[in-house]
């Protein structure tokens, strides 16, 4: 019986140990975007990766560059001082570097008002051992 308790724990270990999450912390330049035609291309409600945006969304657009750093589609990010995690459904122009873009759906006002700030995001990069 000793012996099958340790094989369980055991078993139950060891796909803990095959992924190591990591957090990774970087400062970037944040502006905001919006569905609005003239944004973007011919299909406002769609990001680059096929994803449909719609108001309400909590979703972010990475530049490039962050995408080699982890950033990738469907990544969770905390943006320091917003409540809640916002999902990477968007990739900018490639002529952007270490920035992101926060989609606010509609509102074309809130987005212009946001203008272009600095912030801190936060995300957990899973890596294998």
């Amino acid at each position: 019986m000793k012996k099958s308790l340790s094989y369980l724990v055991l078993t139950l270990l060891v796909p803990l140990t095959t992924f190591a999450s990591t957090e990774k912390k970087l400062r970037v330049t944040a502006s905001a975007y919006t569905s609005a035609v003239g944004e973007t291309d011919s299909t406002p409600n769609i990001g680059a990766w096929g994803d449909t945006l719609k108001p309400g969304m909590r979703s972010i657009a990475v530049s490039r560059d962050l995408i080699e750093l982890g950033l990738d589609h469907n990544q969770e990010v905390t943006i320091e001082g917003f409540k809640g995690t916002y999902r990477v459904l968007d990739k900018m122009n490639k002529r952007w570097t270490k920035k992101i873009d926060i989609y606010m759906g509609n509102d074309v006002e809130s987005a212009k008002q946001w203008g272009v700030r600095e912030v801190t995001i936060i995300w957990r990069e899973n890596k294998d051992n």
